[in-house]
């Protein structure tokens, strides 16, 4: 185990969880934050007393103040930050990364004002870069459940298949967390991205009272738009049958763990979506990715009335009962014409 040296980007939820996880398998683990003040308490308490706490994140995880100290001789470096955090986070990473340390992308998201997934935003700040290859991790894991040690399953992918199992041999346990390998990036990562957005529909849908036909109709639909965004971006449609398309979906767009969820729930209350994010005190990566699902509609001329709409309501030009409304009575078509 000595041999696997991880370093987690980001001490929110996610990448608590995931240190939980890896601390578990004794790995050495440092876990890294911009927030010298919640770094400073995890180091004292072993534990995120903000992100999650009651959560022992295990002898072999320490947490670090500085960058360089989190990556020193790090083999893996995971990326746990919110999708509009990537960029800057991965940039001041590069001087610190050695040619051995691969990467791991835990981040599930769109930049909103390119569209560009973190592999894209990783790959092109690596481009001068040695560094031991990269993989993407998505799926239908909430955090708080990963960290009760609930049977959950993920997806790694990768372009260098030995990378991907790499990173699934780095994650997978034995009874708690399976972790399948994939080849299909840009699918995974737009699967695990864009049913953020169909999330906070969910929450739309059950915030206004609807039953479960409507949410049925509203995410079946979603996931119809969602598969061919993602084939006509070059992702795979089989791929958004998988664990980061309607496996994920399933989780974040019912359970009132997730963000996006409670996102939904308060746009259906009329809060205005500042207020919302204010309230959860953590990202809601739905918000910014339904901005980049129409950068990427209008790019690849894809029909997506079911994210329009959902993207309507988060900038406010919509009521919630009115991108309803608008979707109801929409023109008769064909089942699979948009």
């Amino acid at each position: 185990m000595a041999d696997k040296r991880v370093a987690i980007l980001g001490a929110g939820s996610w990448g608590s969880a995931l240190a939980h996880l890896l601390g578990g398998k004794e790995y050495p683990v440092t876990l890294w934050d911009r927030d010298d003040g919640l770094v400073a308490q995890i180091q004292e308490l072993g534990v995120n007393p903000k992100y999650l706490p009651g959560v022992m994140l295990g002898g072999t995880v320490t947490a670090r103040p500085t960058m360089g100290e989190a990556l020193d001789a790090a083999t893996w470096a995971i990326v746990a930050v919110a999708s509009d955090g990537v960029r800057g986070v991965v940039a001041e990473a590069t001087s610190h990364l050695g040619p051995g340390t691969a990467i791991l992308s835990a981040s599930k998201g769109l930049e909103a004002e390119t569209g560009q997934t973190t592999s894209e935003i990783i790959t092109n700040l690596l481009l001068d870069v040695a560094y031991g290859g990269l993989a993407v991790l998505s799926g239908p894991n909430l955090a708080t459940e990963l960290a009760r040690g609930v049977p959950s399953a993920s997806v790694v992918a990768s372009g260098d298949p030995a990378v991907a199992r790499a990173a699934q041999s780095l994650l997978m346990t034995e009874r708690s967390f399976r972790v399948y390998t994939h080849t299909d990036v840009k699918g995974v990562e737009l699967g695990g991205a864009l049913k953020n957005v169909l999330a906070i529909g969910g929450g739309i849908s059950d915030g206004l009272g609807f039953g479960d036909n409507t949410k049925a109709a509203l995410l079946t639909r979603g996931l119809m738009e969602m598969t061919q965004l993602g084939v006509a971006a070059g992702g795979h449609a089989l791929t958004f049958l998988g664990l980061s398309g309607v496996g994920d979906l399933l989780a974040t767009a019912t359970s009132r763990l997730s963000r996006n969820y409670r996102v939904g729930l308060g746009l259906a209350a009329g809060k205005p979506v500042e207020q919302i994010l204010s309230e959860l005190h953590q990202a809601a990566e739905g918000v910014p990715t339904a901005q980049a699902a129409q950068v990427l509609s209008r790019r690849y001329g894809v029909t997506t009335p079911v994210f329009d709409a959902i993207a309507a309501v988060l900038n406010g030009s919509k009521s919630a009962i009115a991108a309803v409304e608008e979707l109801m009575t929409r023109g008769a078509r064909e089942e699979f014409s948009f």
